[in-house]
């Protein structure tokens, strides 16, 4: 593992939700048609680390751009 995703914080689905400010439901969805931010499952639990959320976000903000 390196350094980074060591240091890297894994967000649950209420602290993407409450991020991205979308109900869990819609991220739900999203994953369902492999859209949005990648997750890891943990066991039975959706993780998704900090840093892939925010440059999903970032990469959204510059396809609007084009």
């Amino acid at each position: 593992m390196s350094a980074p995703e060591a240091t890297d914080p894994l967000w649950d689905i209420e602290q993407v939700s409450a991020y991205l400010k979308v109900p869990k439901r819609t991220l739900y969805a999203w994953r369902t048609h492999r859209y949005g931010p990648k997750g890891i499952r943990v066991g039975r639990y959706v993780r998704y680390r900090r840093s892939v959320v925010i440059e999903w976000v970032d990469l959204m903000e510059h396809s609007d751009d084009e």
